[in-house]
């Protein structure tokens, strides 16, 4: 299964918004894990203010807001199954 890490921190109204919506959005198709830049020196050093930031395999998928279609494009490519548990047909986007 597919990973996503959410790097945010305690407190970032724009972290909670991407968060609420990633979730319906990837639900049974990735593990989320949320990482708080604050608990970690180099990720303070790495990120600074810029959060929340949603990476897959090294990759910025996008910061600030949700990139839906960045997101979707990702879990196609990746071959994640739909909530059905199927992969998504091509062309879906």
């Amino acid at each position: 299964m597919p990973e996503l890490t959410v790097y945010t921190r305690r407190g970032c109204h724009l972290c909670e918004v991407l968060i609420e919506e990633l979730m319906p959005l990837t639900r049974g198709r990735v593990r989320i894990h949320l990482r708080d830049v604050d608990r970690d020196p180099e990720l303070v050093e790495r990120y600074g203010l810029r959060v929340p930031v949603l990476e897959a395999d090294g990759r910025v998928l996008c910061e600030a807001r949700l990139d839906r279609a960045g997101v979707l494009e990702y879990l196609d490519q990746c071959g994640a199954p739909t909530e059905n548990g199927e992969p998504e047909p091509p062309g879906r986007l």
